[in-house]
């Protein structure tokens, strides 16, 4: 169960619009070490591709649905990742368990290792800002990001690591 919300917390336009600026610059940064890693890879992928590989670690068995669903992309969008990612051996398609044309996606090694070489770039920056708002700042800002994202933390097969 959550605490109330506390009365004190009211926000103005311009403290919810410096946020939102705050957010887009923090994105754009964000984006900015993604970008690199792609350029450095040389495979011609794009930021949808390496958020995707991501995704496919953090979630392995993941479908075309659950990823447009967590990407907002729609599903022809996202089975067409999957597919750039299997043609160059990043990810592999699976049959599903339950039913056989449900297909399920994992990286390979190869993906796991173009995921790696992003996801520290990303660590990284994130680790660096997380160190200059100090222990109660990390929990805080997960605390936000977390109500901001909504219900793609949950997983439809496991509960929300995001609490």
């Amino acid at each position: 169960m959550s605490a109330p919300p506390d009365p004190r917390l009211i926000l103005h336009e311009d403290e919810l619009d410096a946020g939102v600026e705050l957010m887009l610059l923090a994105e754009a940064s964000l984006w900015a070490a993604v970008d690199q890693g792609l350029e450095a890879a040389g495979l011609g992928l794009g930021r949808s591709h390496w958020r995707a590989a991501f995704l496919l670690r953090r979630r392995p068995g993941i479908g075309v649905q659950e990823l447009a669903h967590l990407t907002s992309l729609s599903k022809q969008a996202a089975s067409r990742i999957l597919v750039d990612l299997a043609a160059k051996d990043l990810a592999e398609k699976q049959a599903g368990d339950v039913d056989g044309r449900r297909r399920s996606a994992a990286l390979t090694e190869r993906g796991l290792a173009f995921e790696a070489a992003i996801g520290e770039r990303v660590r990284s920056h994130l680790a660096r800002a997380y160190r200059s708002g100090g222990l109660d700042g990390v929990a805080g800002a997960r605390a936000i990001l977390s109500a901001m994202a909504g219900g793609r933390t949950k997983s439809p097969t496991e509960p929300s690591r995001f609490r």
